[in-house]
């Protein structure tokens, strides 16, 4: 069984069924079946927070993970996404909000289950990358798909 939770305080808004998705689906490609993942959004105070404490470097991030299970355990993790971070990486890259939200959460679903990148402009070339691109373009995919109970009546979807 594959259990994902989605935090969000109040205020932030987050696709968490998108998400929750968005995870199932990364989790689904590299064959797991049994996992328990959280995605907490926070604020940059919070992440900054975290960053510090657990990376020893100061200041905002867009997102931390970490993996809580043992060699050969089913994946158990915590990702931490700073939630305004994410918003301005959005904002200087003109992309949805929502997209970055999600991208956000399988990168941090990655590292959870084990995958890491270089720094610099040659983690666009690292198998963590392309297994991510890969999920997104998946769900943006289905999302484009119609849903029979969206199509007009007399029309199949």
């Amino acid at each position: 069984m594959i259990t994902v939770h989605v935090n969000a305080p109040d205020g932030i808004r987050v696709p968490g069924l998108q998400i929750d998705r968005a995870l199932r689906a990364t989790l689904r490609r590299e064959g797991v079946s049994r996992a328990e993942l959280s995605v907490t959004f926070v604020s940059d105070a919070k992440i900054a927070e975290l960053h510090g404490r657990y990376l020893g470097r100061p200041g905002v991030t867009d997102v931390l993970a970490f993996a809580l299970h043992q060699d050969g355990e089913d994946p158990l993790g915590d990702v931490y996404v700073g939630h305004a971070q994410a918003l301005r990486q959005a904002a200087e890259a003109g992309a949805e909000a929502d997209e970055e939200l999600l991208k956000l959460a399988v990168h941090g679903t990655l590292h959870v289950l084990g995958y890491d990148h270089p720094d610099g402009p040659e983690r666009v070339r690292c198998e963590m990358y392309r297994v991510q691109e890969a999920v997104l373009r998946g769900l943006a995919a289905e999302l484009d798909k119609p849903s029979p109970a969206a199509a007009p009546v007399g029309e199949v979807a």
